[in-house]
């Protein structure tokens, strides 16, 4: 079936001794730490053996701004690794700056502290993984049911955030991927919390995308078949903002939340 949405490479899971789219796209400001790769060097990412599909090659693409535009219209990644011999995906929320990714764990998650810092620990193989359904593809046959989506995966070696200027950047990062502005209009976590929460950094240098967008590929003798056949477009919304019951009724709607 055309079900198959690998978003970019069909490759197996890291290996380690460590061991036009519908959906509502949030842009983000992003603030870019002095060390974080940065995309002025070229508008593409290089392909590599592991960001090359074996299958629909016509759907990958490397460009930087479509890379960009899909992770920052995502609010939860995958992120992949080996822990034990055998592997394990992780759902949990991620933000970017520039060309490099930072995703949130706890200081207790053994993901984290294999990542290490790069210095006393060579860092986590990892594969991180983003999609967004678009719509649903019906055809005329079972077979060709499909999907309409968007997706990222990037290949590369997670390191946890040490210094502390970097993490509160990072931090913030996270938040404002949530809901842009909502860092400078709250309170910054303080000295326990900072020492409670972990984030880990992964560095946009082996990534790819993959969309498929379009109708139902029927084959020329089902297309006389009584079968209902189109596309269902699937969309992202936000509905109106229910304030906590403990809020001050003085305290109005943010401006950024009200132009979600």
């Amino acid at each position: 079936m055309e079900f198959a949405m690998t978003a970019a490479a069909d490759t197996p899971a890291p290996s380690n001794t460590l061991a036009p789219a519908n959906t509502l796209t949030v842009a983000n400001t992003h603030v870019e730490p002095t060390d974080a790769p940065t995309s002025t060097s070229t508008d593409a990412y290089t392909p590599t053996d592991r960001t090359v599909p074996t299958r629909s090659r016509d759907r990958a693409s490397y460009d930087k701004a479509l890379v960009h535009s899909i992770l920052d219209a995502a609010y939860v990644c995958h992120l992949g690794f080996v822990r034990d011999g055998a592997p394990v995906v992780l759902p949990t929320l991620f933000g970017r700056v520039g060309d490099r990714l930072y995703v949130h764990g706890s200081t207790g998650s053994r993901p984290l502290r294999a990542a290490g810092d790069g210095v006393r620990a060579p860092g986590l193989p990892v594969c991180l993984t983003v999609t967004h359904v678009d719509g649903l593809v019906l055809a005329r046959s079972a077979f060709h049911h499909s999907l309409n989506y968007r997706s990222v995966v990037v290949h590369g070696t997670a390191h946890q955030v040490t210094d502390p200027e970097e993490l509160r950047t990072a931090l913030d990062a996270l938040v404002d991927h949530v809901v842009p502005g909502r860092s400078a209009d709250s309170r910054p976590a303080n000295a326990k919390e900072l020492a409670a929460t972990a984030v880990i950094r992964l560095d946009l240098d082996e990534v790819s995308a993959k969309l498929r967008t379009g109708g139902p590929n029927d084959d020329d003798e089902d297309l006389g078949l009584p079968h209902w056949s189109g596309v269902v477009p699937v969309r992202q919304v936000y509905d109106t903002p229910v304030p906590a019951d403990d809020l001050d009724p003085a305290i109005a709607l943010p401006d950024y939340l009200a132009t979600l």
